[in-house]
């Protein structure tokens, strides 16, 4: 059985979408950032740190993630409130960045780590657009201050790479994986 590590609706929604049978066991595991640790060294070790708070039985196989939001070598974690989350959304306005997602898998005998990467263009936008967004409550659980799959997918000019990363989880890469174990 595979065991999501993670209280995340949307990565439970995609495995749902995917048709991928989980159950959901979320880890406690903090969400801290060491001093000058790299965007991908950060999203792997969290997730390998997620997945390893929980124990597979034999057979099982728990997935970890973690996402963050790059711009210009600097982190957007998830914002602490909405003023955190005007400030992310003014920076990404107009701006292309970087969506990081680290997954582990885990059984008894086996783990692999890895990230997927997606390039997302974002559209200028207006300082009314963004209190409005943000007054929505949308963007407070969401690395970056936003969620392409909700009301701020107005504001997406485009991406290159994996849509699912973005949401929360590379679906394709998870499930390519899933086979090797």
């Amino acid at each position: 059985m595979l065991i999501l590590a993670s209280s995340s609706p949307r990565r439970h929604e995609l495995l749902v979408a995917a048709g991928i049978p989980h159950i959901v066991q979320p880890s406690s595991t903090p969400e801290i950032m060491l001093p000058d640790e790299p965007p991908e060294n950060l999203v792997q070790r969290l997730a390998e740190q997620k997945a390893r708070a929980i124990s597979p039985a034999e057979g099982d196989i728990v997935l970890g993630a973690d996402t963050v939001v790059v711009l210009d070598g600097k982190v957007f974690l998830k914002p602490v409130d909405a003023a955190d989350a005007a400030r992310m959304l003014r920076l990404l306005s107009g701006r292309d960045h970087w969506v990081i997602t680290g997954i582990c898998l885990l059984s008894t005998k086996k783990v692999f780590v890895g990230l997927c990467r997606t390039r997302v263009s974002v559209f200028p936008i207006t300082d009314p657009e963004i209190e409005e967004y943000t007054r929505s409550g949308e963007p407070l659980d969401k690395a970056g201050a936003y969620a392409i799959q909700g009301l701020a997918s107005k504001f997406i000019a485009g991406i290159e790479g994996c849509y699912h990363n973005v949401v929360g989880l590379p679906v394709a890469r998870v499930y390519r994986h899933l086979r090797d174990f």
